[in-house]
């Protein structure tokens, strides 16, 4: 190994806060040292409570044994240009006065979609909504708002240097999506992954919310632990498709939410695909995928069902146009979901 073969790789590492690869930052101090195997180096942060410290050093290590050597033993020392003091402004404020968990048992069943969908519903009621995409390895939200090329900056808030959110459709939004190349694989192991959505649930400017909804990923796994023990839940929504498996795997995120180690209460169902409407027969209902497994699921389980979202092109459309189709307040799929968020 030599320095340059070092440098290059950082060039690959791009810091979240400015958009910009490490070397390009500045933040590479000029210190590099190799001996065998063995390197070491100094990164240069702002301030000691920089938000992306932990995730930059990940990254950065991964990268030299991607790009240099595999067998490479790196030491990164961190330095600050500014000295952090904590205040008691820094002590815990709520999020927001409500904060709502969207959770699915598996994947593929509309989740993102009707968390998008909710959030705008919420919106246009006059409520200050913060929306997080704690998805992160499927980012989509950023698609769905059609922001997908926005980079958040780094703003100082009495005396922190927080995440501006991005805005859009009036809604306040972070995801992992913005700090990743869309192109690649998010391969992070579960510890990385865990305070990646921890940071950009503290160290961001949310403001003053109404309901602060969280998009989490399929199943049960360390990020849904991670939310639960960092901030205190409202409640949990759970989508569900009328499918059998699908209902299979939702059972088990209720349980989940349910169980006396995590305690968060479940608000209800929202059973999602629930009929296919043509848009040429729109008095016609073909239950492609069961009929009322969700509605079923929540009286066994004592839980609301919310309510019951057709399966149509339009929301599909939509989504993946970056408009959610609650925005078309007139249309039928946007007054199912304006009446699921007055449940709400």
């Amino acid at each position: 190994m030599y320095p340059q073969q070092i440098i290059d790789a950082l060039h690959k590492v791009r810091y979240p806060g400015n958009g910009k690869d490490l070397v390009e930052s500045g933040m590479l101090e000029d210190d590099i040292r190799i001996s065998g195997y063995a390197v070491s180096f100094s990164l240069i942060f702002d301030k000691e409570n920089d938000p992306f410290i932990k995730s930059v050093l990940k990254a950065t290590e991964a990268a030299i044994k991607l790009y240099v050597d595999s067998n490479a033993q790196v030491k990164i020392n961190t330095k600050f240009r500014k000295q952090y003091a904590p205040s008691k402004q820094d002590e815990e404020k709520p999020l927001a006065k409500k904060i709502i968990a969207i959770s699915s048992g598996k994947g593929g069943v509309g989740k993102s979609t009707v968390a998008a969908n909710l959030a705008v519903s919420l919106a246009a009621m006059g409520y200050k909504v913060g929306l997080l995409d704690a998805d992160i390895h499927g980012p989509s939200q950023p698609k769905m708002f059609q922001v997908e090329n926005a980079r958040p900056v780094m703003v100082e808030v009495e005396g922190r240097e927080l995440i501006e959110p991005i805005e859009n459709y009036g809604i306040k939004m972070l995801s992992i999506g913005f700090f990743v190349d869309p192109d690649n694989a998010v391969i992070w192991r579960g510890g990385l992954a865990s305070n990646a959505v921890k940071q950009l649930l503290q160290d961001a400017h949310w403001g003053d919310l109404d309901y602060f909804l969280i998009d989490l990923p399929p199943g049960t796994s360390d990020i849904h632990l991670t939310v639960v023990q960092t901030i205190h839940l409202t409640g949990a929504i759970v989508v569900t498709t009328p499918q059998p498996v699908a209902l299979v795997d939702a059972k088990k995120g209720i349980d989940m939410f349910q169980n006396e180690k995590i305690n968060v209460p479940v608000l209800g169902i929202i059973e999602n695909m629930s009929w296919f409407t043509p848009a040429e027969l729109p008095e016609n209902r073909y239950y492609i995928f069961g009929k009322d497994g969700g509605k079923l699921l929540a009286e066994e389980l004592h839980v609301k069902l919310l309510g019951q979202v057709p399966l149509v092109q339009s929301i599909r459309q939509s989504g993946d146009d970056g408009t959610p189709i609650a925005l078309q307040q007139g249309h039928p799929a946007a007054q199912i979901f304006m009446q699921i968020a007055s449940q709400i």
